[in-house]
């Protein structure tokens, strides 16, 4: 299984939605590198850097970044996250 890294907050329901898909397509805990932009501030800047994008979540699977919630769920609907979550390491 891949490794995904997601920066979240701990309120943000589009977070808590993507966690749930990727625990509902198997991927485990200890696969999930959470990045708690709201514990570490300096973290979002990363975020920021790294995605180019501001809101949260942003996902990575592997070393291709996802986007959102929405570019996770779209990947889902195509039938392209199960395919990519198992290719995808780091």
């Amino acid at each position: 299984m891949a490794r995904v890294q997601i920066y979240l907050t701990a309120y943000c329901g589009y977070c808590r939605a993507a966690l749930r898909l990727l625990r509902e397509k198997g991927v485990a805990d200890a696969d999930i590198d959470m990045v708690r932009v709201d514990e570490e501030p300096a973290r979002r800047a990363e975020m920021r850097a790294r995605s180019g994008r501001h809101t949260v979540p942003q996902i990575w699977i592997g070393e291709r970044h996802i986007g959102g919630f929405d570019d996770l769920s779209d990947l889902e609907h195509a039938g392209e996250l199960d395919e990519l979550l198992a290719i995808e390491k780091t």
